[in-house]
Protein backbone atom coordinates (compact mmCIF):
# COMPACT_ATOMS: atom_id res chain seq x y z
CA UNK A 1 0.00 0.00 0.00
CA UNK A 2 1.26 3.28 -1.14
CA UNK A 3 2.23 5.90 1.87
CA UNK A 4 -0.29 8.69 2.45
CA UNK A 5 1.57 12.07 1.62
CA UNK A 6 1.44 14.99 3.83
CA UNK A 7 0.51 17.12 0.71
CA UNK A 8 -2.36 14.50 0.39
CA UNK A 9 -4.73 16.71 2.60
CA UNK A 10 -3.80 20.09 0.88
CA UNK A 11 -7.47 22.28 0.09
CA UNK A 12 -7.03 25.50 -2.07
CA UNK A 13 -8.62 28.23 0.68
CA UNK A 14 -8.89 31.57 0.16
CA UNK A 15 -7.26 34.11 2.59
CA UNK A 16 -10.28 35.67 2.69
CA UNK A 17 -11.98 33.14 4.34
CA UNK A 18 -9.92 32.34 7.33
CA UNK A 19 -12.05 34.07 10.60
CA UNK A 20 -10.20 36.91 12.09
CA UNK A 21 -12.85 37.89 14.57
CA UNK A 22 -15.32 35.46 16.25
CA UNK A 23 -18.57 35.61 15.80
CA UNK A 24 -20.77 39.03 16.91
CA UNK A 25 -22.46 36.51 19.58
CA UNK A 26 -21.38 33.37 20.77
CA UNK A 27 -23.17 30.37 19.27
CA UNK A 28 -24.03 32.41 15.67
CA UNK A 29 -21.83 30.06 13.69
CA UNK A 30 -22.64 28.27 10.33
CA UNK A 31 -22.65 23.99 10.71
CA UNK A 32 -22.07 21.67 7.94
CA UNK A 33 -23.64 18.33 8.69
CA UNK A 34 -21.67 15.51 7.80
CA UNK A 35 -23.06 11.68 7.40
CA UNK A 36 -20.04 9.04 7.52
CA UNK A 37 -22.32 6.57 6.67
CA UNK A 38 -22.91 8.54 3.32
CA UNK A 39 -20.34 11.16 2.89
CA UNK A 40 -23.49 13.20 2.30
CA UNK A 41 -23.40 16.31 3.97
CA UNK A 42 -26.05 19.36 3.85
CA UNK A 43 -25.92 23.73 5.45
CA UNK A 44 -27.14 24.17 8.80
CA UNK A 45 -26.18 26.24 11.88
CA UNK A 46 -25.07 25.60 14.98
CA UNK A 47 -28.43 25.83 16.84
CA UNK A 48 -29.45 22.95 15.54
CA UNK A 49 -26.49 20.76 17.41
CA UNK A 50 -28.77 19.69 20.06
CA UNK A 51 -31.47 18.39 18.15
CA UNK A 52 -28.93 16.50 16.09
CA UNK A 53 -28.43 14.69 19.25
CA UNK A 54 -29.77 11.57 20.58
CA UNK A 55 -31.17 10.86 24.57
CA UNK A 56 -28.79 8.60 25.74
CA UNK A 57 -25.79 9.99 23.96
CA UNK A 58 -22.77 10.95 25.92
CA UNK A 59 -21.19 14.50 24.68
CA UNK A 60 -17.10 14.81 26.14
CA UNK A 61 -16.17 18.35 26.23
CA UNK A 62 -12.36 19.14 27.04
CA UNK A 63 -12.40 21.93 29.53
CA UNK A 64 -8.83 23.00 29.40
CA UNK A 65 -8.32 26.66 30.14
CA UNK A 66 -5.91 29.05 27.80
CA UNK A 67 -3.59 31.38 29.96
CA UNK A 68 -2.22 34.21 28.38
CA UNK A 69 1.28 32.53 27.71
CA UNK A 70 2.50 35.70 24.93
CA UNK A 71 5.11 37.34 26.81
CA UNK A 72 7.69 40.43 25.96
CA UNK A 73 10.98 40.40 27.10
CA UNK A 74 14.28 41.88 27.16
CA UNK A 75 17.59 40.19 27.11
CA UNK A 76 19.98 40.82 29.76
CA UNK A 77 23.60 38.77 30.72
CA UNK A 78 24.03 38.59 33.98
CA UNK A 79 26.38 41.75 34.62
CA UNK A 80 25.60 44.16 37.23
CA UNK A 81 24.27 47.45 35.82
CA UNK A 82 23.89 46.15 32.70
CA UNK A 83 20.24 47.67 31.23
CA UNK A 84 17.99 45.01 29.85
CA UNK A 85 18.05 45.21 25.62
CA UNK A 86 16.49 43.86 22.66
CA UNK A 87 12.63 42.82 22.52
CA UNK A 88 11.86 39.54 22.88
CA UNK A 89 9.05 37.46 22.12
CA UNK A 90 7.97 34.55 24.44
CA UNK A 91 5.16 31.94 23.98
CA UNK A 92 5.02 29.55 26.54
CA UNK A 93 3.94 26.19 25.44
CA UNK A 94 4.44 23.86 28.72
CA UNK A 95 5.35 23.51 32.48
CA UNK A 96 7.74 21.18 32.87
CA UNK A 97 8.98 18.90 36.47
CA UNK A 98 12.50 19.58 37.36
CA UNK A 99 12.39 15.45 37.75
CA UNK A 100 12.11 15.00 34.07
CA UNK A 101 14.74 16.63 33.09
CA UNK A 102 17.42 15.02 35.15
CA UNK A 103 17.69 17.58 37.99
CA UNK A 104 19.49 18.44 40.28
CA UNK A 105 21.81 19.20 37.18
CA UNK A 106 19.66 21.59 35.34
CA UNK A 107 21.90 24.27 34.00
CA UNK A 108 23.74 22.77 31.26
CA UNK A 109 26.20 24.27 28.72
CA UNK A 110 25.82 25.08 24.95
CA UNK A 111 24.31 21.62 22.72
CA UNK A 112 21.88 20.64 25.59
CA UNK A 113 18.38 19.77 24.47
CA UNK A 114 14.96 20.20 26.21
CA UNK A 115 13.96 16.85 27.13
CA UNK A 116 11.13 14.81 27.57
CA UNK A 117 8.84 13.76 30.62
CA UNK A 118 5.51 12.24 31.67
CA UNK A 119 3.78 13.83 34.54
CA UNK A 120 1.60 16.50 34.66
CA UNK A 121 3.22 19.63 37.06
CA UNK A 122 0.36 21.56 38.64
CA UNK A 123 3.23 24.23 39.96
CA UNK A 124 6.50 24.68 38.20
CA UNK A 125 9.32 27.23 37.81
CA UNK A 126 10.50 25.44 34.57
CA UNK A 127 8.81 26.37 31.42
CA UNK A 128 8.99 24.97 27.67
CA UNK A 129 8.45 28.31 25.50
CA UNK A 130 9.04 29.14 21.91
CA UNK A 131 11.10 32.32 21.66
CA UNK A 132 11.58 34.71 18.91
CA UNK A 133 14.14 35.76 17.46
CA UNK A 134 15.41 32.50 18.62
CA UNK A 135 18.93 33.20 17.48
CA UNK A 136 19.46 36.27 19.93
CA UNK A 137 18.51 34.00 23.36
CA UNK A 138 21.56 31.81 23.83
CA UNK A 139 21.80 29.37 26.63
CA UNK A 140 22.64 31.19 30.13
CA UNK A 141 21.26 34.54 29.09
CA UNK A 142 18.54 36.33 31.62
CA UNK A 143 15.35 37.10 30.42
CA UNK A 144 12.94 40.15 32.05
CA UNK A 145 9.78 40.82 31.32
CA UNK A 146 8.60 44.21 32.25
CA UNK A 147 5.18 45.75 33.00
CA UNK A 148 3.48 48.31 30.97
CA UNK A 149 4.47 50.51 33.06
CA UNK A 150 8.39 49.66 32.86
CA UNK A 151 8.82 47.70 36.53
CA UNK A 152 10.17 44.22 36.10
CA UNK A 153 7.73 41.99 37.26
CA UNK A 154 9.15 38.48 36.36
CA UNK A 155 12.75 37.27 35.59
CA UNK A 156 14.19 33.84 33.59
CA UNK A 157 16.87 32.53 33.06
CA UNK A 158 17.85 30.32 29.85
CA UNK A 159 18.38 26.77 30.94
CA UNK A 160 17.96 24.59 27.45
CA UNK A 161 18.15 25.29 23.67
CA UNK A 162 15.65 23.25 21.34
CA UNK A 163 14.98 23.05 17.73
CA UNK A 164 12.83 25.90 15.91
CA UNK A 165 13.36 28.39 18.86
CA UNK A 166 12.46 25.96 21.56
CA UNK A 167 14.04 26.78 24.94
CA UNK A 168 13.60 25.52 28.20
CA UNK A 169 13.62 28.64 30.94
CA UNK A 170 13.21 28.94 34.51
CA UNK A 171 11.22 31.50 36.38
CA UNK A 172 13.00 33.19 39.37
CA UNK A 173 9.90 32.57 42.18
CA UNK A 174 6.91 35.11 43.11
CA UNK A 175 4.30 35.20 45.28
CA UNK A 176 1.47 34.34 42.33
CA UNK A 177 2.87 33.31 38.84
CA UNK A 178 -0.73 32.70 37.17
CA UNK A 179 -1.53 36.33 38.69
CA UNK A 180 1.49 38.01 37.00
CA UNK A 181 0.71 36.05 33.81
CA UNK A 182 -2.60 37.52 34.33
CA UNK A 183 -1.40 41.16 34.37
CA UNK A 184 1.54 41.16 31.80
CA UNK A 185 0.51 38.31 29.56
CA UNK A 186 -1.59 38.42 26.11
CA UNK A 187 -3.84 35.82 24.93
CA UNK A 188 -1.89 33.32 22.23
CA UNK A 189 -4.14 34.08 19.62
CA UNK A 190 -3.32 31.31 16.54
CA UNK A 191 -0.54 32.97 13.83
CA UNK A 192 -3.01 33.07 11.04
CA UNK A 193 -5.22 35.49 12.90
CA UNK A 194 -3.33 39.03 11.75
CA UNK A 195 -4.01 41.31 14.62
CA UNK A 196 -2.64 42.01 18.00
CA UNK A 197 -5.01 40.56 20.93
CA UNK A 198 -7.88 42.41 22.10
CA UNK A 199 -9.26 42.86 25.31
CA UNK A 200 -12.07 40.71 24.24
CA UNK A 201 -10.28 38.16 23.48
CA UNK A 202 -9.71 37.28 27.08
CA UNK A 203 -13.04 35.92 27.17
CA UNK A 204 -14.10 35.17 23.42
CA UNK A 205 -10.90 32.15 22.86
CA UNK A 206 -11.96 31.05 25.72
CA UNK A 207 -15.12 28.37 26.05
CA UNK A 208 -17.80 28.95 28.63
CA UNK A 209 -16.98 25.50 30.66
CA UNK A 210 -13.20 26.61 30.78
CA UNK A 211 -11.50 25.43 34.26
CA UNK A 212 -8.71 24.00 34.03
CA UNK A 213 -5.61 26.07 32.88
CA UNK A 214 -2.98 25.33 30.96
CA UNK A 215 -3.57 25.54 27.47
CA UNK A 216 -1.97 27.98 25.13
CA UNK A 217 -4.14 27.66 22.50
CA UNK A 218 -8.38 27.09 22.71
CA UNK A 219 -10.11 23.73 22.10
CA UNK A 220 -11.90 25.95 19.20
CA UNK A 221 -14.67 23.67 18.44
CA UNK A 222 -15.62 24.31 22.26
CA UNK A 223 -16.41 28.11 21.75
CA UNK A 224 -19.58 27.79 20.26
CA UNK A 225 -21.55 26.37 23.16
CA UNK A 226 -23.19 28.71 25.41
CA UNK A 227 -25.01 28.15 29.26
CA UNK A 228 -28.73 27.98 27.27
CA UNK A 229 -27.18 25.44 24.45
CA UNK A 230 -25.71 23.27 26.95
CA UNK A 231 -28.47 23.61 28.92
CA UNK A 232 -31.02 21.93 25.61
CA UNK A 233 -28.34 19.48 25.22
CA UNK A 234 -29.02 18.41 28.91
CA UNK A 235 -32.99 18.58 27.91
CA UNK A 236 -32.78 16.31 25.54
CA UNK A 237 -31.54 13.57 27.63
CA UNK A 238 -27.79 13.83 26.42
CA UNK A 239 -25.07 13.19 28.90
CA UNK A 240 -21.95 15.74 29.22
CA UNK A 241 -18.46 14.79 30.60
CA UNK A 242 -15.75 16.57 30.62
CA UNK A 243 -11.71 15.59 29.80
CA UNK A 244 -8.65 17.88 30.05
CA UNK A 245 -6.24 18.12 27.54
CA UNK A 246 -4.19 21.12 27.25
CA UNK A 247 -3.41 22.45 24.30
CA UNK A 248 0.53 22.76 23.37
CA UNK A 249 3.41 22.98 21.65
CA UNK A 250 2.12 20.80 18.88
CA UNK A 251 -0.57 23.68 17.47
CA UNK A 252 2.36 25.53 16.61
CA UNK A 253 4.36 23.62 15.20
CA UNK A 254 4.25 22.77 11.59
CA UNK A 255 4.53 19.47 9.95
CA UNK A 256 8.39 18.61 8.61
CA UNK A 257 7.48 15.63 7.00
CA UNK A 258 6.91 14.54 3.53
CA UNK A 259 5.14 11.17 4.44
CA UNK A 260 2.36 10.52 6.66
CA UNK A 261 4.00 7.76 8.52
CA UNK A 262 6.79 9.64 9.30
CA UNK A 263 4.84 12.34 11.25
CA UNK A 264 5.68 12.70 15.05
CA UNK A 265 3.43 14.60 17.71
CA UNK A 266 4.79 16.69 21.23
CA UNK A 267 3.31 15.68 23.82
CA UNK A 268 0.43 17.09 25.60
CA UNK A 269 -0.67 17.00 29.06
CA UNK A 270 -4.21 15.40 29.61
CA UNK A 271 -6.28 14.42 32.86
CA UNK A 272 -9.67 11.65 33.02
CA UNK A 273 -11.59 12.32 36.07
CA UNK A 274 -13.08 9.14 37.93
CA UNK A 275 -16.40 10.53 37.24
CA UNK A 276 -15.91 10.73 33.81
CA UNK A 277 -14.37 7.36 33.75
CA UNK A 278 -17.60 5.97 34.59
CA UNK A 279 -19.74 7.74 32.45
CA UNK A 280 -17.82 6.61 29.28
CA UNK A 281 -17.05 2.84 31.06
CA UNK A 282 -21.02 2.81 31.05
CA UNK A 283 -21.86 4.30 27.47
CA UNK A 284 -19.37 1.58 26.10
CA UNK A 285 -21.41 -1.17 28.07
CA UNK A 286 -24.78 0.07 27.12
CA UNK A 287 -23.88 0.90 23.38
CA UNK A 288 -24.70 4.52 23.36
CA UNK A 289 -22.71 6.94 21.31
CA UNK A 290 -19.66 9.09 22.36
CA UNK A 291 -19.19 12.32 20.71
CA UNK A 292 -16.35 13.91 21.15
CA UNK A 293 -16.27 18.24 21.36
CA UNK A 294 -13.59 18.60 19.62
CA UNK A 295 -9.84 16.78 17.88
CA UNK A 296 -8.57 17.91 21.22
CA UNK A 297 -11.58 15.56 23.18
CA UNK A 298 -11.27 12.82 20.61
CA UNK A 299 -7.02 12.71 21.47
CA UNK A 300 -8.22 12.16 24.24
CA UNK A 301 -10.50 9.57 24.55
CA UNK A 302 -8.09 7.56 22.31
CA UNK A 303 -5.35 8.11 24.54
CA UNK A 304 -7.20 6.91 27.35
CA UNK A 305 -8.40 3.61 25.54
CA UNK A 306 -5.01 2.62 24.28
CA UNK A 307 -4.01 2.35 27.81
CA UNK A 308 -7.10 0.78 29.29
CA UNK A 309 -9.50 -1.45 27.78
CA UNK A 310 -13.02 0.55 26.53
CA UNK A 311 -15.59 -0.38 28.95
CA UNK A 312 -12.63 -0.53 32.31
CA UNK A 313 -11.36 3.25 31.87
CA UNK A 314 -9.44 4.07 35.39
CA UNK A 315 -9.10 7.97 36.31
CA UNK A 316 -5.71 8.54 36.07
CA UNK A 317 -3.47 11.69 34.19
CA UNK A 318 -0.68 11.24 32.11
CA UNK A 319 1.05 12.77 28.33
CA UNK A 320 -0.41 11.89 25.01
CA UNK A 321 1.19 12.13 21.43
CA UNK A 322 -1.18 10.14 19.76
CA UNK A 323 -1.25 10.86 16.03
CA UNK A 324 -4.29 9.99 14.16
CA UNK A 325 -4.40 9.85 10.50
CA UNK A 326 -6.46 7.67 7.73
CA UNK A 327 -6.38 3.71 8.91
CA UNK A 328 -6.89 4.35 12.86
CA UNK A 329 -9.20 2.42 14.29
CA UNK A 330 -11.21 4.39 16.55
CA UNK A 331 -12.14 2.96 19.84
CA UNK A 332 -14.71 5.50 21.68
CA UNK A 333 -15.43 8.34 19.30
CA UNK A 334 -18.63 7.53 17.12
CA UNK A 335 -19.28 11.06 16.99
CA UNK A 336 -17.00 14.57 16.68
CA UNK A 337 -18.28 18.36 16.44
CA UNK A 338 -15.22 20.08 14.93
CA UNK A 339 -13.80 23.58 13.68
CA UNK A 340 -12.37 23.90 9.86
CA UNK A 341 -9.14 23.03 10.00
CA UNK A 342 -5.73 24.02 8.46
CA UNK A 343 -3.99 22.24 5.09
CA UNK A 344 -1.93 19.35 5.45
CA UNK A 345 -2.15 19.59 8.97
CA UNK A 346 -2.46 16.72 11.61
CA UNK A 347 -5.99 17.38 12.80
CA UNK A 348 -6.98 17.62 9.04
CA UNK A 349 -5.66 14.29 9.02
CA UNK A 350 -7.48 13.36 12.12
CA UNK A 351 -10.97 14.33 10.59
CA UNK A 352 -10.18 12.60 7.68
CA UNK A 353 -9.50 9.26 9.42
CA UNK A 354 -13.25 9.44 11.32
CA UNK A 355 -14.46 10.40 7.75
CA UNK A 356 -12.58 9.29 5.61
CA UNK A 357 -9.83 11.67 3.33
CA UNK A 358 -12.13 12.14 -0.39
CA UNK A 359 -15.29 12.75 1.78
CA UNK A 360 -13.76 15.27 4.21
CA UNK A 361 -12.05 16.87 1.27
CA UNK A 362 -15.13 17.31 -1.06
CA UNK A 363 -16.77 18.72 2.41
CA UNK A 364 -14.14 21.25 2.70
CA UNK A 365 -14.00 22.10 -0.83
CA UNK A 366 -17.97 22.96 -0.44
CA UNK A 367 -17.38 24.69 2.42
CA UNK A 368 -14.85 26.88 0.78
CA UNK A 369 -17.73 27.52 -1.98
CA UNK A 370 -19.90 28.20 0.37
CA UNK A 371 -18.16 30.66 2.25
CA UNK A 372 -17.71 29.36 5.91
CA UNK A 373 -15.71 30.57 7.96
CA UNK A 374 -12.16 28.75 8.96
CA UNK A 375 -9.67 27.96 11.52
CA UNK A 376 -10.31 29.07 15.12
CA UNK A 377 -13.02 31.80 15.40
CA UNK A 378 -14.66 30.58 12.34
CA UNK A 379 -17.58 27.87 11.67
CA UNK A 380 -17.79 23.96 12.51
CA UNK A 381 -18.94 20.67 11.12
CA UNK A 382 -20.74 17.70 12.85
CA UNK A 383 -19.20 14.68 11.84
CA UNK A 384 -22.00 11.73 12.64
Amino acid sequence: MTSLRVSDFDFDLPEELIAQQPPALRGQSRMLVFDRATGAFRDSSFAEFPALLNSGDLLVLNDSRVIPARLFARRTLRREKEKPTGRIEVMLTEPVLAESLGAPSLRRTSGARVGDHDAPPQETNLWRALVRPGRKVAIGERLVFPAPTGEILLEADVLERGLYGERLIEFHPVDDFFAVLDRIGHIPLPHYIHRPDETADRERYQTVYAHERGSVAAPTAGLHFTPQVLEAIKARGVEIATVTLHVGLGTFAPLRVERVDEVKLHRERYSLSAATADALNRAVHENRRIVAVGTTSVRTLESVAQKFKPGHLQPHSGATEIFISPGYEFRLVRGLLTNFHLPQSSLMMLVSAFAGREPILAAYRHAVEARYRFFSYGDCMFIR
